[in-house]
């Protein structure tokens, strides 16, 4: 199945490709690879989010930061379909996930889990990638969380 027709059974829209914050391109070309640069979870140009996750008040629940984790695998697969065309990608080869993290919070791989359940739904056993989650003290905009993809094609 295309990945295209997966993002439609999903009831999945992919967003327009972020605008870069700086000056970089959202993805490059790499032989049969495509590296997105880092995705934030913008939704329709803006973060639903931001600050630090961990527990407690004023914090990001890792719950919420899961969600926005998804939000930037879809970004992620924007930016790679901008570059080769959606179903010319095949499979996801690996995710660096960036966790914004208060000093007590440890549950940076569940977080990123959202980038790799997405990934995981939309590309099925060909999704399997090797990953790094790793917290960090902030990050682009006060993002909670950013990602980065690489994608295989043909």
């Amino acid at each position: 199945m295309s990945v295209a027709a997966r993002l439609a059974e999903l009831g999945i829209d992919l967003p327009d490709v972020a605008a870069p914050v700086a000056a970089y391109i959202p993805a490059k070309v790499h032989g049969d690879l495509v590296w997105t640069s880092g995705q934030l979870p913008f939704v329709s140009g803006a973060l639903p989010a931001t600050g630090k996750v961990g527990d407690g008040h004023g914090l990001v629940p890792a719950s919420d930061a899961q969600e926005l984790a998804r939000t930037c695998a879809l970004n992620a697969i924007a930016a790679a379909a901008a570059a080769v065309g959606i179903d010319r990608l095949t499979g996801v080869f690996k995710v660096t996930g960036f966790v914004a993290s208060d000093p007590s919070f440890f549950g940076q791989p569940g977080v990123i889990n959202g980038t790799s359940e997405l990934l995981g739904e939309v590309f099925g056993d060909a999704g399997a990638h090797s990953r790094s989650a790793v917290g960090v003290a902030a990050l682009p905009l006060d993002a909670p969380v950013e990602v980065e993809v690489a994608f295989t094609f043909a």
